[in-house]
């Protein structure tokens, strides 16, 4: 058991110890954050989309790589190398992977259980309870060695408690099933791959967003907290952060304004955030080709009823905006809630669970659930209510639905069976194929349109059944299509 220590690295170990309260020195805020070598992945918890699976085998070398996966923090008792998580890795196309598993330090400290470690290119944790990792391989060979694959250039990364683990500083790290303690004596330190950093996770979809400044910021005021939502991920390589997944990142004790009545930054996929400097390096928004300002022009005139606006392409989300809606209670996105009746939209939810054998009533909360979508997949909406930020996953999950519908599926298999693009009208726009979903007949309410070939998602949404939805979806098509010669 580790009492958390601090931030200031002093050769290997050794770490300076600030009192609750105290700031450090400005010379100690300089000091570098993420790893000198190597990349650290933090996921916000849930279900990850490709994307975040092959970042984390190209930086752990290539799907040859050997990839170690640690399961303690499940809990799980009769761990095989057929873990859970070790087919997940297999199946998004890691040809390598070892599970290493223990509940013995003896074990732990021992160069026999490490050999493995010696030639990984990355390790993954799992999640969680975290103080099982701590319990397991605090101060052990073990936790050295995991150490030396990210000094090797390799990667580390963990979602969820697998995530929390990564900071210095651990919160919700109490040795029981109360995963609501976020400061506990003996288990405030973690393994530090990000030194002078809190992480948290699973923030939007269990409304955490609060706990990190009611709780911590304000005992450790030196800590940069971090938390990122599910299917999201903090990509870091030495100080530089990149958001990607499918939602948002929020940065805690950060030296830009906080958002306007928040007690965080938030940061969006594309983003990228200096850890040590506490700024945010760059917005996706500003390489996009729909401004803010043109969005608002299309929109604007709906905010008296309330709508809101999702624009993403290649995995960059450009806008997320809502407009005429309040605060939402413990700092909820108002594009994450409160919902929007769908109306036709919800077509495109029925149309994929009729195709598959199990009542509509389990199937919408299942598959919604399974993929992030937690608000839409109460049993009492059933998928007839959602918002731009809950419809954007279902975009991007939908590559990898047959994961959801049955994680034995070949690609191949799924697409025979199964047809993903059930439920939307189909068209080609400007030589593109698209797909499109309306509230309401000739477009009006709200559109969900996807450009699959440009990797593109144009979400509308909004409260007046007299909204051109179509045609705001179309003029920001419009923008992001370049225009032929």
């Amino acid at each position: 058991m580790r009492a958390f220590l601090g931030v200031v690295f002093v050769a290997s170990c050794a770490i300076a110890t600030p009192l609750r309260g105290q700031r450090l020195p400005a010379s100690a805020a300089a000091t570098r954050v993420g790893p000198a070598r190597g990349t650290v992945m933090v996921v916000g918890g849930g279900f990850m989309a490709p994307d975040l699976f092959a970042r984390f085998i190209e930086a752990a070398g290539g799907p040859e790589a050997l990839i170690v996966v640690v399961p303690n923090a499940t809990g799980d008792t009769g761990i095989t190398q057929d873990a859970p998580s070790a087919r997940a890795w297999r199946l998004m196309g890691a040809h390598s992977v070892r599970v290493l598993y223990t509940t013995d330090r003896r074990l732990a400290d021992t160069d026999s259980f490490v050999a493995i470690l010696k030639t990984a290119g990355g390790v993954w944790f799992d999640g969680g309870r975290h103080y099982r990792l701590v319990d397991a391989y605090a101060g052990t060979r073990t936790e050295q060695a995991f150490r030396d694959v990210l000094t090797r250039g390799g990667v580390i990364g963990g979602s969820s408690a697998g995530a929390t683990i990564l900071g210095d500083f651990l919160v919700r790290g109490a040795p029981s099933n109360d995963n609501s303690i976020m400061d506990y004596p003996g288990y405030e330190k973690g393994f530090a791959y990000l030194r002078g950093v809190a992480i948290d996770q699973h923030v939007i979809a269990r409304e955490r967003l609060r706990d990190l400044a009611d709780s911590i910021i304000p005992k450790f005021p030196n800590l940069l907290g971090l938390s990122a939502d599910e299917g999201t991920a903090w990509i870091v390589r030495g100080d530089t952060a990149t958001i990607m997944g499918l939602s948002k990142a929020f940065v805690y004790a950060s030296r830009e304004a906080n958002d306007p009545g928040k007690p965080f930054v938030t940061l969006f996929p594309g983003d990228r955030f200096n850890l040590a400097e506490r700024r945010v390096m760059h917005r996706a928004a500003s390489d996009s080709p729909v401004s803010e300002a043109f969005v608002d022009s299309l929109v604007g005139a709906y905010s008296r009823t309330g709508a809101s606006v999702l624009v993403a392409r290649d995995g960059k989300v450009f806008i997320d905006k809502s407009y005429g809606i309040g605060p939402q209670p413990k700092y909820m996105p108002t594009s994450t809630v409160p919902l929007f009746t769908m109306g036709a939209i919800a077509d495109v939810f029925t149309a994929f669970c009729a195709q598959l054998p199990v009542p509509r009533e389990r199937c919408l909360p299942a598959v919604m659930n399974g993929i992030g979508m937690h608000k839409s997949g109460q049993p009492a909406v059933l998928g007839n209510m959602s918002s731009v930020d809950e419809l954007y996953r279902w975009a991007e999950m939908l590559p990898v639905a047959r994961v959801v519908v049955n994680p034995a599926m070949t690609p191949d298999e799924f697409n025979r069976t199964y047809d993903a693009n059930r439920g939307w009208q189909a068209d080609t726009y400007r030589g593109v194929a698209r797909y499109r979903a309306f509230g309401l007949p000739q477009g009006k309410r709200g559109a969900f349109v996807r450009l699959p070939e440009r990797q593109a998602t144009i979400i509308v949404l909004t409260n007046d059944d007299s909204a051109d939805a179509a045609g705001i979806a179309e003029r920001i098509t419009d923008r992001l299509l370049p225009t032929k010669n």
